[in-house]
C-alpha cells in the first residue's frame, strides 16, 4: 500500500513539471486555422508572429500557424498550419511583439476576414484573444562543447576529462 502510494506521489508531481502556463489553460480546441471552426467556439492557436497591427482600441496579430507541443507552445518545424488573426483590447507594442516571436493565443472564433498576400487573397480566420501569451526567446547554444566538454565519448564519460578531475589523462 505504502509503495502504491509512493508511485502515485511521485508520478503527480513529475505531472506538475509538465503543464500549460496557467493563462492558456482551459478546454479549448487544439488544431489549425485550416480545420473548419463555428463562430464562437474556443481555440487554443499558436506560432510565430508575422505583423502586430495597433487599432485605437485594440491590436491585432497576424500569425503563422504552427502545432502546439505539450505545454502549448508552438513546435520549432518548418510548416505551417495556415495563417490566422487575433484581436484583443489594448495595445501591444510592435517591438516587443516582434515578427517571428512565438506567441500562443487563446479565445473564441470572431469570423473571418479576407487579407492581401501577393496577390492573392487570403481568407484569414479571426480570434477575439482572452489570452495572448508571449514566450520567452530560445536560448541557442552554438558552441559544440557547452554541453559535453571537448572530451565527451564513450571511452571518457561526460566530458571536461571525466573521471579525471585534473583534465584528459594527465
Amino acid at each position: 500500500m505504502n509503495r502504491l502510494l509512493a508511485v502515485a506521489l511521485v508520478a503527480s508531481s513529475l505531472a506538475a513539471c509538465a503543464t500549460i502556463p496557467k493563462p492558456l489553460q482551459g478546454p479549448y480546441a487544439n488544431g489549425s486555422p485550416t480545420q473548419g471552426y463555428a463562430d464562437g467556439e474556443p481555440v487554443r492557436w499558436g506560432g510565430a508572429i508575422i505583423t502586430v497591427e495597433p487599432r485605437p482600441d485594440s491590436t491585432c496579430f497576424q500569425i503563422l500557424s504552427r502545432e502546439l507541443n505539450d505545454y502549448s507552445r508552438p513546435r520549432r518545424i518548418d510548416e505551417s498550419a495556415g495563417r490566422f488573426l487575433a484581436c484583443r483590447q489594448g495595445f501591444y507594442d510592435p517591438e516587443v511583439f516582434a515578427e517571428g516571436r512565438e506567441i500562443t493565443v487563446a479565445g473564441r472564433i470572431d469570423g473571418r476576414e479576407t487579407r492581401r498576400i501577393g496577390e492573392y487573397d487570403y481568407p484569414l480566420p479571426r480570434i477575439a484573444a482572452d489570452v495572448v501569451y508571449l514566450w520567452p526567446e530560445r536560448t541557442i547554444y552554438d558552441d559544440p562543447y557547452y554541453w559535453h566538454g571537448p572530451y565527451w565519448g564513450p571511452w571518457y564519460g561526460p566530458g571536461w576529462g571525466y573521471p579525471y578531475p585534473w583534465g584528459w589523462r594527465w
